[in-house]
Protein backbone atom coordinates (compact mmCIF):
# COMPACT_ATOMS: atom_id res chain seq x y z
CA UNK A 1 0.00 0.00 0.00
CA UNK A 2 1.42 3.71 -0.91
CA UNK A 3 2.24 5.75 1.96
CA UNK A 4 -0.38 8.29 0.91
CA UNK A 5 -3.22 5.78 0.92
CA UNK A 6 -2.59 3.95 4.65
CA UNK A 7 -2.92 6.06 7.37
CA UNK A 8 -6.25 7.02 5.91
CA UNK A 9 -7.65 3.18 6.80
CA UNK A 10 -5.99 3.44 10.41
CA UNK A 11 -8.72 4.40 12.97
CA UNK A 12 -6.06 6.61 14.72
CA UNK A 13 -6.18 8.84 11.43
CA UNK A 14 -9.49 8.19 9.72
CA UNK A 15 -11.39 11.24 11.27
CA UNK A 16 -8.59 13.98 9.86
CA UNK A 17 -8.17 15.82 7.01
CA UNK A 18 -6.68 15.14 3.71
CA UNK A 19 -4.18 17.61 4.40
CA UNK A 20 -2.91 16.51 8.20
CA UNK A 21 -3.51 12.83 6.47
CA UNK A 22 -0.86 13.44 3.93
CA UNK A 23 1.56 15.30 6.63
CA UNK A 24 1.60 12.35 8.07
CA UNK A 25 2.53 9.93 5.12
CA UNK A 26 5.84 11.87 4.63
CA UNK A 27 6.85 11.93 8.17
CA UNK A 28 6.46 8.20 8.81
CA UNK A 29 8.73 5.02 6.49
CA UNK A 30 7.99 2.03 5.98
CA UNK A 31 9.88 -0.85 7.43
CA UNK A 32 9.62 -4.76 6.84
CA UNK A 33 9.48 -7.24 9.74
CA UNK A 34 10.23 -11.34 8.90
CA UNK A 35 8.16 -13.59 11.05
CA UNK A 36 9.73 -13.73 14.47
CA UNK A 37 12.01 -11.20 14.36
CA UNK A 38 11.52 -8.86 17.64
CA UNK A 39 10.34 -5.34 16.81
CA UNK A 40 10.61 -3.85 20.34
CA UNK A 41 12.16 -5.08 23.64
CA UNK A 42 10.81 -4.94 26.99
CA UNK A 43 13.01 -1.87 28.52
CA UNK A 44 14.29 0.29 26.23
CA UNK A 45 14.00 3.36 25.35
CA UNK A 46 11.27 4.63 23.01
CA UNK A 47 11.46 6.95 19.99
CA UNK A 48 9.04 6.07 17.65
CA UNK A 49 5.28 5.09 17.05
CA UNK A 50 4.35 1.84 14.99
CA UNK A 51 1.35 1.06 13.04
CA UNK A 52 0.93 -1.94 11.74
CA UNK A 53 0.27 -1.70 7.75
CA UNK A 54 0.38 -5.79 7.31
CA UNK A 55 0.83 -9.54 9.26
CA UNK A 56 0.51 -9.24 12.44
CA UNK A 57 2.39 -8.87 16.11
CA UNK A 58 2.06 -10.17 19.82
CA UNK A 59 3.13 -7.90 22.98
CA UNK A 60 4.53 -9.68 25.59
CA UNK A 61 6.35 -9.26 29.34
CA UNK A 62 8.64 -11.19 30.62
CA UNK A 63 7.62 -12.53 34.15
CA UNK A 64 9.65 -12.49 37.16
CA UNK A 65 11.27 -16.16 36.73
CA UNK A 66 11.65 -15.08 33.10
CA UNK A 67 8.78 -16.75 31.09
CA UNK A 68 7.00 -15.05 28.51
CA UNK A 69 3.38 -13.61 29.45
CA UNK A 70 1.33 -12.66 26.27
CA UNK A 71 -0.58 -9.50 27.10
CA UNK A 72 -2.18 -9.42 23.18
CA UNK A 73 -2.03 -9.77 19.56
CA UNK A 74 -2.36 -7.01 17.03
CA UNK A 75 -3.21 -6.47 13.86
CA UNK A 76 -4.05 -4.41 10.57
CA UNK A 77 -4.20 -0.35 11.53
CA UNK A 78 -3.43 -1.11 15.08
CA UNK A 79 -1.13 0.98 16.32
CA UNK A 80 1.87 0.09 19.32
CA UNK A 81 4.82 2.01 21.03
CA UNK A 82 2.39 5.00 21.63
CA UNK A 83 3.20 5.48 25.90
CA UNK A 84 6.99 5.50 25.51
CA UNK A 85 6.72 8.05 22.77
CA UNK A 86 4.55 10.30 25.01
CA UNK A 87 6.59 10.06 28.43
CA UNK A 88 9.94 9.01 26.89
CA UNK A 89 10.39 6.03 29.39
CA UNK A 90 11.00 2.95 28.37
CA UNK A 91 8.88 0.28 26.65
CA UNK A 92 6.87 -1.40 29.06
CA UNK A 93 6.49 -4.88 26.73
CA UNK A 94 8.47 -6.49 23.45
CA UNK A 95 6.54 -6.93 20.59
CA UNK A 96 7.09 -9.08 17.87
CA UNK A 97 6.32 -10.33 14.44
CA UNK A 98 4.07 -13.38 14.81
CA UNK A 99 4.06 -13.63 10.82
CA UNK A 100 5.93 -11.56 7.80
CA UNK A 101 4.59 -7.44 8.92
CA UNK A 102 5.71 -4.17 7.24
CA UNK A 103 4.83 -1.60 9.48
CA UNK A 104 4.77 2.57 9.25
CA UNK A 105 7.09 4.17 11.83
CA UNK A 106 6.85 7.44 12.92
CA UNK A 107 9.62 9.00 15.05
CA UNK A 108 8.92 10.84 18.55
CA UNK A 109 9.99 13.92 17.34
CA UNK A 110 8.19 14.32 14.10
CA UNK A 111 5.34 12.96 16.26
CA UNK A 112 5.03 15.07 19.16
CA UNK A 113 5.50 17.99 15.93
CA UNK A 114 2.71 16.57 14.74
CA UNK A 115 0.78 16.83 17.80
CA UNK A 116 1.37 20.20 18.77
CA UNK A 117 0.58 21.63 15.16
CA UNK A 118 -2.29 19.72 14.82
CA UNK A 119 -4.55 19.43 18.23
CA UNK A 120 -7.03 16.84 16.19
CA UNK A 121 -4.35 14.02 16.22
CA UNK A 122 -4.39 14.98 19.64
CA UNK A 123 -8.41 14.22 20.47
CA UNK A 124 -7.90 11.42 17.66
CA UNK A 125 -5.42 9.83 19.94
CA UNK A 126 -6.82 10.70 23.35
CA UNK A 127 -9.96 8.95 21.83
CA UNK A 128 -8.23 5.69 20.89
CA UNK A 129 -6.53 5.64 24.00
CA UNK A 130 -9.66 5.66 26.01
CA UNK A 131 -11.00 2.88 23.75
CA UNK A 132 -8.02 1.08 25.39
CA UNK A 133 -8.48 1.70 28.53
CA UNK A 134 -12.35 0.94 28.39
CA UNK A 135 -11.69 -1.85 26.87
CA UNK A 136 -9.15 -3.21 29.42
CA UNK A 137 -11.24 -2.35 32.40
CA UNK A 138 -13.99 -4.16 30.76
CA UNK A 139 -11.53 -7.32 30.59
CA UNK A 140 -10.63 -7.20 33.97
CA UNK A 141 -14.25 -7.05 35.40
CA UNK A 142 -14.97 -9.57 32.88
CA UNK A 143 -12.15 -11.86 34.50
CA UNK A 144 -12.95 -10.76 38.38
CA UNK A 145 -16.97 -11.94 38.21
CA UNK A 146 -16.71 -15.05 36.23
CA UNK A 147 -15.70 -18.46 37.15
CA UNK A 148 -12.96 -20.40 35.93
CA UNK A 149 -14.74 -22.00 32.65
CA UNK A 150 -15.80 -17.68 31.98
CA UNK A 151 -12.25 -16.94 32.37
CA UNK A 152 -10.62 -19.19 30.08
CA UNK A 153 -13.80 -18.80 27.34
CA UNK A 154 -13.46 -14.89 27.45
CA UNK A 155 -9.28 -15.45 26.81
CA UNK A 156 -10.09 -17.45 24.37
CA UNK A 157 -12.65 -15.60 22.88
CA UNK A 158 -10.14 -12.20 23.20
CA UNK A 159 -7.49 -14.57 21.08
CA UNK A 160 -9.73 -15.59 18.47
CA UNK A 161 -10.93 -12.00 17.44
CA UNK A 162 -7.52 -10.98 17.74
CA UNK A 163 -5.62 -14.08 15.35
CA UNK A 164 -8.49 -16.80 14.47
CA UNK A 165 -9.60 -17.39 11.55
CA UNK A 166 -12.96 -17.71 10.52
CA UNK A 167 -15.39 -19.34 8.12
CA UNK A 168 -18.54 -20.02 8.00
CA UNK A 169 -19.10 -19.63 11.72
CA UNK A 170 -16.20 -21.83 12.18
CA UNK A 171 -13.12 -19.96 13.96
CA UNK A 172 -9.78 -21.86 13.79
CA UNK A 173 -6.99 -20.71 15.95
CA UNK A 174 -3.79 -21.79 14.43
CA UNK A 175 -1.32 -21.37 17.65
CA UNK A 176 -2.94 -21.29 20.99
CA UNK A 177 -0.59 -19.59 23.63
CA UNK A 178 1.23 -22.27 26.25
CA UNK A 179 -0.87 -23.16 28.89
CA UNK A 180 1.04 -21.08 31.14
CA UNK A 181 0.55 -18.24 29.17
CA UNK A 182 -3.13 -18.85 28.73
CA UNK A 183 -3.25 -19.43 32.56
CA UNK A 184 -1.60 -15.66 33.43
CA UNK A 185 -4.30 -13.74 30.76
CA UNK A 186 -6.95 -15.26 32.44
CA UNK A 187 -5.37 -14.87 35.86
CA UNK A 188 -5.44 -18.51 37.34
CA UNK A 189 -3.50 -21.66 37.16
CA UNK A 190 -2.07 -23.98 34.03
CA UNK A 191 -3.65 -26.75 35.69
CA UNK A 192 -7.09 -25.14 35.76
CA UNK A 193 -6.53 -23.89 32.08
CA UNK A 194 -5.67 -28.15 31.05
CA UNK A 195 -9.04 -28.90 32.80
CA UNK A 196 -10.89 -26.88 31.36
CA UNK A 197 -9.56 -27.26 27.66
CA UNK A 198 -10.54 -30.92 28.56
CA UNK A 199 -13.75 -29.80 29.66
CA UNK A 200 -14.56 -27.79 27.01
CA UNK A 201 -13.16 -30.60 24.35
CA UNK A 202 -15.59 -33.10 25.95
CA UNK A 203 -18.80 -30.56 25.70
CA UNK A 204 -18.13 -30.14 22.02
CA UNK A 205 -17.33 -26.40 22.67
CA UNK A 206 -13.59 -26.53 20.98
CA UNK A 207 -11.56 -29.03 19.46
CA UNK A 208 -7.66 -29.39 19.87
CA UNK A 209 -5.24 -30.53 17.69
CA UNK A 210 -1.89 -30.16 19.34
CA UNK A 211 -1.32 -26.49 20.12
CA UNK A 212 -4.54 -25.56 17.07
CA UNK A 213 -7.86 -25.13 18.46
CA UNK A 214 -10.98 -24.94 16.53
CA UNK A 215 -14.67 -23.51 17.41
CA UNK A 216 -16.72 -25.02 15.76
CA UNK A 217 -19.45 -23.10 16.52
CA UNK A 218 -18.17 -19.54 17.32
CA UNK A 219 -21.56 -17.55 17.82
CA UNK A 220 -23.11 -20.10 20.32
CA UNK A 221 -20.02 -20.14 21.65
CA UNK A 222 -19.60 -16.57 22.48
CA UNK A 223 -23.48 -16.42 23.29
CA UNK A 224 -22.74 -19.58 25.51
CA UNK A 225 -20.07 -17.14 28.23
CA UNK A 226 -20.85 -13.74 27.05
Amino acid sequence: MDNLDFPKFVPLFENLEDETILKISELGKMKSFVKDAVVLLEHETGNALFVIVSGKVKVSRESDDGREVILTYLNPNDFFGEMALLDGLARSATVTAIEDTELFIIERADFLDLLYSHPEVSISLLQELTKRLRAADMKIKSLSLKDAEGKVATVILQIADDVGKIRQGVVEIEKLPYQHDLANMAGTSRETISRTLHNFVKKGLIELDGNKLRIPNYEEFRKFFS
